[in-house]
């Protein structure tokens, strides 16, 4: 295969090995359901959605690749794409990394992507993909802050915390996923930014250790983190709205 072949090729890797915690004891938030179907199988439609990616790969937790390979099967997803499940490790930086191994080498570009942001639209998958396309190597979808942010300093739980400054929020984005990487520069990202603590929870940012460049690109409101009770109900209704305007 072509070098220009290989850099347009373009797998998603979904890490869906965490637990949740947030929104309270059960099942991992991933397989949490959504107008009855599991928000990780909402996550892999809106990857496959994209004509541009022709693999998604979910990172399972480390003992559940077998249930949630069942889980893939059971349900209906576009067959032009094809779909891997792999175990995952015990911090989302390290099932990244399982995720990215399992890659064929005809990949060149690789979307890494929330399995709780089951939401986002293929507008946005598609301008990620083609922001790499154009050269970027690492491109992240973000939305400009409705509220204003302040910088503070910790104090102990429950009490009052002291300002530090008020960064200026026209500069200020909140960054979603699907995030899109030159498969070489996520590579080089994993291989080289050291895991501490709970590891990285943004890839992008590893890449701007690297000091690769990071462009941001649109991002949308529909492409929101489901981590709250309350963010099940909007999620619901979003669906609800989808049903209603599109038939499905």
């Amino acid at each position: 295969m072509s070098d220009e072949s290989r850099q347009y090729r373009t797998a998603a890797v979904i890490p869906a090995a965490g637990r949740g915690v947030r929104l309270g004891p059960g099942a991992p938030k991933a397989l949490r359901a959504l107008n009855g179907t599991p928000m990780l199988i909402h996550a892999v439609r809106a990857m496959a959605a994209s004509r541009a990616v022709s693999l998604v790969v979910v990172v399972a937790p480390p003992d559940g690749a077998p249930e949630v390979k069942r889980l893939l099967d059971t349900y209906a997803l576009p067959e032009r794409t094809d779909y891997l499940v792999v175990p995952g490790g015990d911090t989302r930086q390290e099932s990244v990394r399982l995720g990215l191994g399992a890659l064929p080498d005809d990949i060149g570009i690789v979307l890494v992507h929330d399995a709780a942001r089951p939401l986002v639209p293929v507008e946005t998958v598609d301008a990620v993909v083609q922001a790499v396309r154009d050269g970027a190597p690492a491109v992240v979808p973000a939305l400009p802050l409705a509220d204003t942010v302040k910088e503070i300093e910790p104090a102990a739980q429950g009490e009052p915390e002291p300002v530090v400054s008020t960064p200026e929020r026209g500069r200020l984005r909140a960054v979603q996923t699907p995030q899109g990487f030159d498969r070489d520069t996520l590579v080089r990202a994993h291989d080289t930014v050291a895991v501490a603590g709970e590891g990285a929870t943004d890839d992008a940012g590893m890449a701007e250790q690297l000091g690769a460049p990071v462009v941001v690109v649109p991002g949308h409101e529909e492409a929101f983190k489901v981590t709250r009770p309350l963010d099940l109900v909007l999620a619901e209704a979003v669906l609800a709205r989808r049903r209603a305007n599109d038939g499905f």
